[in-house]
């Protein structure tokens, strides 16, 4: 899954809303993929590990508004949706971490 289409794709069946709300998950997907693949070299969607989205949302976020963290977080759960798996992400966690952090 190394090009934007096969983003689309694999989003194809979760993503709802208006036009610019299916966008900027997309554009936002894109970019979690490209963090992940570049610390992880794993650019295969199925081969991540809750760590890797994890280690996004704390980390690679750190320097992020509150609304910026919190419309990824939202994006992070599309993704494990759609991979099927029942990580939580609570946006209150990871929002409120990055607030203490500063």
């Amino acid at each position: 899954m190394r090009t934007a289409f096969y983003m689309e794709l694999f989003l194809a069946g979760v993503l709802t809303g208006s036009h610019a709300t299916r966008q900027r998950h997309l554009r936002q997907a894109k970019a979690i993929q490209a963090a992940i693949a570049e610390r992880w070299q794993r650019d295969n969607l199925w081969n991540w590990k809750r760590k890797h989205l994890a280690w996004f949302l704390n980390h690679h976020l750190m320097h992020r508004t509150e609304l910026t963290r919190y419309y990824y977080v939202l994006t992070v759960r599309l993704l494990t949706h759609r991979l099927g798996k029942n990580w939580q992400f609570s946006v209150s966690e990871y929002v409120r971490k990055q607030i203490k952090q500063s």
